[in-house]
């Protein structure tokens, strides 16, 4: 299997074959977010068979990035996601989109590849305003390894039980701006987390490529810094888990015996 870090939250995951892309986020700007390191994803980052989208927010649901996936794509989207952002039943009639609603403890066979939804801790509506319609979500992806994508999540008790074996575990590490609030996993929280769920390997995401316009000068440290502080943190906590500090497009196949 392998993994390719396109930033922010956006990767692929290429497993027996299968290509799986999680929160798709292809744009220089979105909102008062500029992403100031990294290329924006070639157009071949757009190809997969199936697109995990982890909660609604609009870096991680983005409508004008799914409409660069290719007719046919299957999306897998939270339960609700429909009715709580209708232009996204839109998009899925004009691109010829598929789409799976799925709620934690489902799972769904993609080419004969399960990918299973687990908890996560976040808030999962559609920003700035909306109900709580749907949850925000993690990944399983099991194939020839067992790969979680955990989304946007803070750290729960039952996290690992909730989680269940993973071998490579990707992990969001920072944020986009200054201030990362509940619901989130710092460099720390993230090394906390690798040592309960004890995979084989790591990648850490989400971070150093949004960061809000103007904010430049403030704090720069936490825009660049947590991919460094999650590898030290992990050194200590989950001394035997491989943690891979990938660039923007890099690609790794991490090693994992099953």
């Amino acid at each position: 299997m392998e993994v390719t870090w396109w930033g922010h939250a956006t990767c692929t995951v290429e497993d027996s074959g299968v290509r799986f892309l999680t929160d798709p986020l292809f744009a220089r700007r979105l909102a008062h977010l500029r992403r100031r390191r990294g290329a924006p994803p070639p157009p071949e980052a757009a190809r997969a068979e199936a697109v995990l989208v982890s909660h609604l927010h609009a870096d991680h649901l983005h409508l004008p990035s799914l409409a660069r996936l290719a007719p046919g794509t299957r999306l897998i989207v939270p339960g609700g996601a429909p009715r709580a952002v209708p232009a996204l039943r839109r998009l899925l009639r004009e691109r010829g989109l598929r789409m799976t609603e799925i709620m934690p403890g489902e799972a769904v066979a993609v080419e004969g590849v399960t990918v299973r939804a687990v908890p996560a801790r976040h808030d999962g509506r559609r920003l700035p305003v909306g109900p709580h319609r749907s949850p925000a979500l993690g990944y399983v992806v099991e194939g020839e390894a067992r790969t979680y994508f955990a989304g946007d999540t803070g750290l729960f008790d039952d996290m690992a039980e909730a989680v269940g074996p993973v071998d490579v575990a990707l992990l969001p590490v920072g944020g986009w701006g200054p201030y990362l609030g509940p619901g989130h996993l710092d460099a720390g929280r993230a090394a906390v987390a690798l040592a309960a769920l004890s995979p084989a390997a790591a990648v850490p995401v989400h971070y150093g490529t949004y960061w809000p316009i103007g904010l430049d000068a403030v704090r720069p440290h936490e825009f660049h810094s947590p991919g460094d502080e999650f590898t030290r943190h992990a050194a200590r906590l989950a001394p035997k888990v491989a943690v891979h500090l990938l660039g923007h497009g890099e690609r790794v196949r991490p090693e994992v015996a099953r």
